[in-house]
């Protein structure tokens, strides 16, 4: 199982500059977090942290493809996804991650821990409604398609107005002016 403390960056030890981080994401981060929507998971993950004297820039850069199912067809197909978040990290007293694009953690601690951002901008970068591209196309074959379409209202013959009267009462409202 993928553990959240492997996205640790130990910042104490860097010079400061920029530095390159990469990491491989599969499933079972996204299971670590509880969620399960996805079916599988292959992400490639790109920090680059700049470290300077007073704070430090992380910009983590996500692409690859989850697997996820169909809400119109509930087929599964992989969703291309890529994303990107600038963070900034700032020591304070307290630590603080009210803000989602600055974070401050106190002046002792030595490691950044970023699992939950890239969870985060993961999650948000798939589509809310997902739909399988062989449904947009036309070439899906499914079973769940021919029963939609089976149910599907049917127009009615010599039908060329498909106005409802009562909007066309309202749309005169509109011309009366």
């Amino acid at each position: 199982m993928m553990k959240k403390k492997e996205f640790s960056i130990p910042f104490s030890g860097l010079k400061q500059g920029k530095h390159e981080f990469e990491y491989a994401i599969n499933n079972e981060f996204f299971e670590s977090f509880g969620y399960t929507d996805f079916n599988d998971a292959k992400l490639n993950l790109k920090v680059l942290l700049n470290k300077t004297s007073t704070m430090l820039e992380f910009e983590l850069i996500t692409e690859g493809i989850v697997n996820v199912d169909c809400d119109v067809s509930s087929e599964a197909y992989d969703q291309a996804i890529a994303t990107e978040l600038e963070l900034v990290v700032k020591f304070g007293e307290t630590f603080n991650n009210e803000d989602d694009e600055i974070l401050i953690i106190p002046h002792g601690e030595h490691q950044v821990n970023i699992a939950q951002y890239v969870y985060e901008i993961t999650v948000l970068a798939v589509p809310q409604k997902r739909i399988h591209p062989g449904v947009l196309d036309g070439s899906l074959d499914s079973a769940a398609l021919k029963k939609l379409e089976e149910l599907q209202p049917k127009e009615k013959k010599g039908d060329t107005n498909n106005t409802d009267p009562r909007w066309d009462a309202l749309k005169k409202l509109i011309t009366d002016k």
